[in-house]
């Protein structure tokens, strides 16, 4: 007969399963539940919410709504702060203060704090623990506490196409173009111009985008080769399962040391003979506009 012990042990280790298992299982209900989207507001009331759009949950501070406008299709990852004002229930006047594009993206912990106007453009992407502001203490008088002098405010702007790097900072006042990379951790103050890679802090341009010479200076890895524009999706799906095959056969092969033997021999064929021709139809094309492509 199996001990006391014994039985209570399985008794409190199948309890921690069944416990376990309806945490996880409510939780999950909860994200979905408490997602903020445009058909299902919950308690937010922005002045604009676009189709597609999700607020995950649970969100981290968010007031001054009416004077919040979000694009279509963004992402708003988990304990993202969205405020406008320096404190709810101030009137902003008529005019949006915090606008966000389509498609823009915010990680998870990213903050924008909107006192005065904050404008990020479409597809714009940031990393999580972005921290993004148009106010700032002031430290005028030394003798006073510098969190009781009244702070600085100025207007950012953020072009569109960007990414910003997980925990870079957006001070007041800065104006970034279009298409830049702000590096992780990076400190942006002033005007950056479009095509350009800044880092550090305070951040300097360390890459630009030159028209006759391209990157400068030159990217150290190789550009990503083009997908032709009549490749379908089912193809490239198609693609990846046949390269995937392509490389559990070779590493299979490696362990045994048959290496020239697997690469002497036919190219393993999907199961399905339309999926692989269309592999080998996006593969023989892809090759070709990478040799075409200019240098």
């Amino acid at each position: 007969m199996p001990r006391n012990g014994n039985t209570f042990s399985s008794l409190a280790a199948w309890r921690r399963r069944v416990v376990a298992h309806a945490l996880q299982g409510g939780w999950r209900w909860a994200q979905q539940a408490g997602a903020v989207t445009a058909e299902h507001p919950g308690r937010l009331r922005f002045r604009r919410l676009g189709a597609g759009t999700r607020l995950a949950f649970p969100q981290a501070t968010v007031f001054g709504e009416r004077w919040i406008e979000i694009g279509e299709c963004c992402i708003i990852a988990e304990q993202v702060t969205l405020t406008a004002g320096m404190l709810p229930g101030l009137d902003l006047g008529t005019e949006t203060v915090l606008t966000l594009g389509d498609g823009v993206v915010l990680g998870r912990g990213s903050h924008v704090i909107a006192d005065t106007t904050i404008t990020i453009g479409s597809d714009t992407y940031c990393g999580p623990y972005v921290y993004i502001t148009s106010t700032n203490h002031s430290y005028d008088d030394p003798h006073e506490p510098i969190g009781r002098q009244w702070p600085r405010s100025e207007p950012v702007s953020i072009g569109p196409g960007c990414w910003l790097g997980t925990g870079a900072v957006i001070l007041p006042g800065a104006r970034i173009g279009r298409n830049v990379v702000v590096a992780a951790g990076a400190v942006v103050r002033g005007e950056v111009p479009d095509h350009s890679v800044v880092a550090g802090a305070p951040a300097r341009v360390v890459r630009r985008w030159d028209p006759e010479q391209g990157w400068q200076p030159p990217l150290r890895t190789p550009a990503p080769k083009p997908i032709p524009e009549h490749i379908t999706p089912e193809q490239l799906a198609a693609l990846a399962a046949w390269e995937v095959e392509q490389t559990e056969v070779a590493e299979a092969a490696h362990a045994v040391g048959v290496v020239d033997e697997v690469v002497a021999a036919e190219p393993v064929e999907l199961p399905d003979a339309a999926e692989a021709a269309d592999a080998a139809d996006v593969a023989e094309a892809m090759e070709a506009a990478r040799v075409s492509r200019p240098r």
